[in-house]
């Protein structure tokens, strides 16, 4: 994902920002596995690496971190727990503090969990029926199943569909594959998103999935939080 990640931080301060909150839960050995791919792709980048380290929702009050957002090139959120994730952040200074970073400029991405976060509603991919949690809403209509072609292997679509929504979009990325989007020319505008990288996105209704392969049109929270 190199050129994803160039491309995130092009024209952008040199502050590749990183929070491992979802994977908080696993213990240290895999925030230091986070942190360490952090360094690594900081380091190919020839940015700083700025870890953030929030584990719990007091964490996420600190006016520490909420600091150390400030002037970020680069926000990214690490994979781990999406429930976790947007339960620590949601309403908090860090979050906040992340939002006033991205209007001010900078990017803002998430890996599998992170990506789910942003979204509007946190689907349980393991439990479908048992409910999600509401999530962090930059993109508040979308809802984003990661890892398709995997899960897609072995979850039936009946079982899927507990997660749609009429009034929601639910997408599937494939490993190694993004959906990104340009800030438009007007931000309150429909943001364009694309997918990008080897695999395919995948836009799943009521009755079937089918690869998204024109610009899906968005709504962003580009609101004061």
């Amino acid at each position: 994902m190199h050129e994803l990640e160039e491309w995130l931080l092009a024209d952008k301060p040199a502050r590749y920002v990183q929070l491992a909150t979802a994977a908080s839960l696993e213990g240290d050995e895999s925030l230091r596995r986070w942190h360490d791919l952090g360094a690594q792709a900081a380091e190919r980048l020839g940015v700083e690496q700025v870890i953030v380290d929030v584990r719990l929702r007091e964490d996420a009050m600190d006016p520490a971190h909420v600091e150390a957002i400030e002037g970020a090139g680069l926000i990214y959120l690490s994979g781990g727990n999406p429930k976790h994730l947007a339960r620590t952040l949601i309403d908090t200074p860090v979050w906040r503090a992340m939002h006033r970073a991205w209007r001010a400029g900078a990017s803002i991405a998430g890996c599998s969990a992170g990506a789910m976060a942003l979204s509007g509603y946190v689907p349980d991919i393991r439990h479908p029926r048992a409910g999600g949690q509401e999530g962090l809403g930059l993109i508040p209509s979308l809802r984003v199943l990661p890892h398709f072609d995997v899960y897609a292997k072995w979850i039936p679509d009946m079982v899927m569909r507990p997660m749609l929504s009429d009034t929601t979009t639910v997408v599937g990325i494939d490993e190694q594959t993004a959906l990104r989007a340009d800030p438009p020319e007007n931000i309150e505008d429909p943001w364009e998103f694309r997918g990008v990288g080897r695999g395919s996105c995948w836009r799943i209704d009521h009755e079937r999935k089918y690869r998204i392969n024109s610009p899906l049109a968005l709504g962003v929270d580009v609101g004061d939080h």
